[in-house]
C-alpha cells in the first residue's frame, strides 16, 4: 500500500519525515527520493537483502566524479567490501577539499523509526531546512550502525535539468528495443 503525505512548503527531507511518522510501524522504513532513479536492478531489493543480513540502517550510494561532490551528500568510511560499506560520516554538500570520499548518497534509504526523535530536536540548517544528513550525522555518532549499498543498476539524476532530459531520452531509447 503506498500514501502520500504532502508539505505545505519545502522545509526539507526532514520535515517530509516527520509528516510520516504516525504511518511508520515497524522499527525500520524504506524511503525513496522520486527524482534520483535506478534502472536495470532493483536498488531497492539489494538494500533490504543488506539490512536483513546487517540489521542496520542502509544508505544507496554510488561513486561519482570527484569534481561532482559539492551537489551531494557524501559517505565516509574506513573501508570497503565488494558492495557495501559501513559508514562512519556523512558530509552534507562538501567543497572537493573536504569531501572524504566521491561515494555519493543516492536517493534510497532504509532508516531507523529512532530517527524522529533526532528530526524533531534539529534546528533549521542551510536553507532553512531540516536536513536529514544531521539527524543521521547524529545517529551515528550515537553509535548507530549505517552501511553503503553500492548499488547494481544504472543511476538517472533526474534533479537538474540536463538530467531530466537525458534521463527521458534513456528511457525512450529503452522502450524502442
Amino acid at each position: 500500500m503506498i500514501k502520500f503525505v504532502y508539505q505545505d512548503k519545502p522545509k526539507g527531507t526532514g520535515d517530509a519525515i516527520l509528516r510520516c511518522q504516525k504511518l511508520i510501524k515497524s522499527s525500520h522504513f524504506l524511503m525513496l527520493f522520486p527524482d534520483d532513479l535506478i534502472i536495470k536492478k532493483n536498488c531497492s531489493k539489494e538494500m533490504m537483502l543488506l539490512h536483513k543480513k546487517t540489521k542496520a540502517s542502509i544508505i544507496a550510494t554510488t561513486a561519482v566524479k570527484k569534481e561532482t561532490v559539492s551537489r551531494w551528500g557524501i559517505l565516509s568510511f574506513k573501508s570497503k567490501k565488494k558492495n557495501f560499506f559501513k559508514i562512519n560520516d556523512v558530509v552534507e554538500k562538501p567543497t572537493i577539499k573536504l569531501a572524504p570520499s566521491n561515494f555519493a548518497i543516492i536517493g534510497r534509504y532504509i532508516l531507523p523509526k529512532i530517527i524522529m526523535k533526532k528530526l524533531k530536536k534539529l534546528k533549521p540548517g542551510q536553507g532553512g531546512e531540516i536536513h536529514i544528513t544531521d539527524a543521521i550525522k547524529q545517529l551515528i555518532a550515537d553509535g548507530e550502525n549505517f552501511y553503503g549499498n553500492i548499488f547494481k543498476g544504472k543511476y538517472l539524476d533526474c534533479g537538474t535539468l540536463s538530467g531530466y532530459i537525458n534521463s527521458n531520452i534513456e528511457f525512450s531509447n529503452g522502450m524502442k528495443k
